[in-house]
């Protein structure tokens, strides 16, 4: 195995930016042995004829406004035109009255209101007559205009309602009511005035929420085109008959929209954490679990090219019980039970959850069908329900607007089942996450094409900036030079890509460079998870260390264990100091235990020192103690998108 780290653009702990930039996202030309040959070969400028995608690009595609009932219920009053404004870096007061800004603008967003009862929050906070009439309708117009806890409680039982499949008709508006369609012209419009091509990118998409008996499986669906397309048809519901919770019919819908209206779409499902192991099926649910057969492994691949592995509802990558030789697994972890607690969480419905597991099952699958639906790449997002996408820790704004920042919210019982003995409090909740895309501009066919390529990473918050390629001839020069992007599409695959059969005696190598967050925590190292299939078919998995800050004085173990980076967290005043970790890491990692026979996946984990949790800065700022049970710090993180070999593809 082949560790290099280059300190190329390192001063002390911190970094030169510019030229980190350059290395990471464009790269520079290598300098030929003779000069006079170089000037006639090539441009002296290193950044002519560029062919690849060098521009990065973060955003959030899981934004809820106040025209989400679930939103609008819990106090949200910012609608999508104030939710582009704020991404843009727009200084806003919040729901509550406070005063609120991102420190670093987005460079791309999408709204992604719930389609079913698409409306209804409007009318039931004006008191529609038709509200009105309907007695649950009364109550809970009694109890959104009331606010507060009140408006929270009512929230969690609409909610709850809807996830039981027992919400009011007279509530569940679909398409073909006034109001759903107005609505829908109103988030379409939203991302039209504030689409700019080349300086930020408005995507138009919706929630398509899923739940069957408590247990989560929602899309967001986004679509590559503008307000032409987007309102020729009604967007999906889950609400028979118009609508389906099974995504067949969701895969179905788009197909048809697609074919209606010549636009392009795709469905990225949340983090299944909260699914109860439905979201990466072996079976199908909604037919008495028989196999899938293979149209659903099929449409599912074409469909569904992302999965969202990190957002508020905890982190979905991977979980300590599956992956129990992995420190870094136990990661702002949920696994009580599903979304409304109305069925708790046992060990094997585990697999179905997390992505790592489900790219374990996809080769699986692969194997035995010849079809992998499970290949997908990794996004995180918000899902905030606040209009206000706010993933850093030290400015987190809450999921919902009753949680935003006031002394206590953060020990607040946010649902509880007293039968099944599950409870379930805010502190829970993660600021997370952030999508980042490689493109060659900033427009939405080039962040829509980004995304189908999974050319995409997530973070949980940080503008961590990472590259990851694949092939079978990187060296360890290529990790001295500052040419990362350039080498890697030149000799490789990018992150979303595959790998062929190896050439006999050579094993893959990946170069993988990533580069700190200028507002953010140093980075700790650089990790390799690996998923294979052994020889029995049997799927298995591995994570390495490929490259480490501080090399000087943290050396493996003898079982090859990596010791902590440290922690230089003050609690007492939520600091930290990056006087550990280093400001960019770069390698070429090669596969130490290679079978040339066998499928697998590599993908990239980038893991930050500690820095303060949400909690701790709320414990600092309003002068309370930390909730029991809260981490004080928490290690920041991205996940790459998978690159997978295929020796017979």
């Amino acid at each position: 195995m082949k560790r290099v780290i280059v300190p190329a653009c390192r001063v002390g702990k911190s970094i030169a930016i510019a030229t980190c930039l350059c290395a990471i996202s464009t790269g520079v030309s290598a300098a030929a042995k003779d000069p006079a040959a170089n000037s006639r070969a090539q441009p002296y400028s290193p950044y002519v004829n560029l062919d690849y995608p060098a521009e990065v690009l973060f955003g959030d595609v899981h934004v809820h406004t106040g025209l989400s009932g679930d939103a609008g219920g819990s106090g949200t009053r910012l609608m999508p035109s104030d939710a582009y404004r704020f991404a843009r870096g727009e200084q806003l007061v919040s729901n509550t009255g406070q005063p609120v800004r991102i420190s670093q603008p987005y460079d791309f967003l999408a709204v992604a209101d719930h389609t079913d009862g698409m409306g209804v929050i409007r009318d039931i906070l004006s008191g529609a007559p038709n509200i009105m009439a309907d007695p649950y309708g009364r109550e809970l117009n009694a109890a959104f205009i009331q606010g507060g806890e009140a408006a929270r409680k009512a929230t969690i039982d609409m909610i709850a309602k809807f996830a039981q499949g027992e919400i009011n008709e007279a509530l569940n508006y679909q398409p073909g009511n006034p109001a759903y369609m107005s609505t829908w012209k109103t988030i379409v419009k939203a991302a039209e005035d504030y689409n700019e091509p080349g300086e930020f990118t408005a995507l138009i998409g919706f929630e398509w929420t899923s739940l069957v008996k408590g247990n989560n499986l929602h899309r967001v669906v986004l679509m590559r085109d503008g307000a032409d397309k987007a309102i020729m048809v009604e967007p999906y519901t889950t609400t028979p008959p118009l609508g389906s919770p099974n995504p067949r019919d969701l895969w179905k819908w788009m197909e048809n929209w697609e074919a209606e209206t010549g636009g392009e779409m795709l469905a990225i499902p949340h983090n299944g954490n909260l699914s109860n192991g439905w979201m990466f099926p072996l079976v199908d649910n909604f037919d008495d679990d028989n196999p899938l057969d293979d149209t659903y492994l099929a449409s599912r691949a074409r469909w569904e090219p992302l999965v969202e592995v990190t957002q508020a509802k905890g982190d979905g990558e991977a979980h300590p019980l599956l992956s129990p030789e992995d420190a870094f697994a136990d990661f702002e972890t949920w696994d009580m039970g599903n979304l409304d607690v109305s069925e708790a969480k046992t060990p094997e419905m585990l697999p179905g959850e997390y992505a790592r597991a489900a790219l374990k099952r996809g080769l699986e699958l692969d194997a035995a069908r010849g079809i992998n639906p499970y290949k997908f790449g990794m996004i995180g997002s918000t899902d905030t329900h606040t209009a206000l996408s706010t993933s850093a820790e030290n400015n987190f704004f809450g999921k919902n607007a009753n949680r935003e920042p006031r002394p206590g919210r953060d020990v607040g019982l946010e649902k509880f089942n007293p039968e099944l003995g599950i409870k379930r409090f805010y502190w829970q909740t993660s600021a997370s996450g952030v999508v980042a895309v490689w493109a060659r501009e900033n427009t939405r066919a080039e962040i829509f094409d980004a995304m189908q390529r999974k050319e995409t990473y997530a973070t949980t918050g940080p503008h961590i900036r990472v590259r990851f390629f694949g092939g079978f001839d990187f060296t360890e020069e290529d990790a001295r030079s500052l040419v990362p992007a350039t080498l890697g599409y030149s000799k490789g695959v990018p992150m979303g890509g595959d790998i062929g059969a190896a050439p006999e005696n050579t094993a893959p190598t990946f170069l993988v460079a990533a580069m700190k967050d200028p507002q953010s925590g140093n980075l700790d190292r650089i990790q390799i998870v690996k998923g294979w299939l052994d020889a029995e078919g049997q799927a298995r998995e591995k994570v390495y260390d490929a490259v480490w800050s501080d090399p000087a004085t943290r050396k493996p173990d003898a079982l090859g264990d990596l010791p902590a980076v440290g922690n230089t967290v003050d609690v007492r005043t939520a600091t930290w100091m990056n006087t550990i970790g280093d400001g960019e890491l770069i390698a070429v990692w090669e596969d130490p235990d290679f079978d040339p026979t066998a499928k697998a996946f590599y993908y990239a984990r980038v893991i930050e020192i500690p820095t303060p949790r949400w909690t701790t800065y709320d414990a600092v700022r309003f002068s309370e103690g930390i909730p029991e049970g809260a981490p004080v710090a928490i290690q920041e993180r991205a996940y790459t998108s998978p690159i997978w070999y295929d020796p017979a593809p």
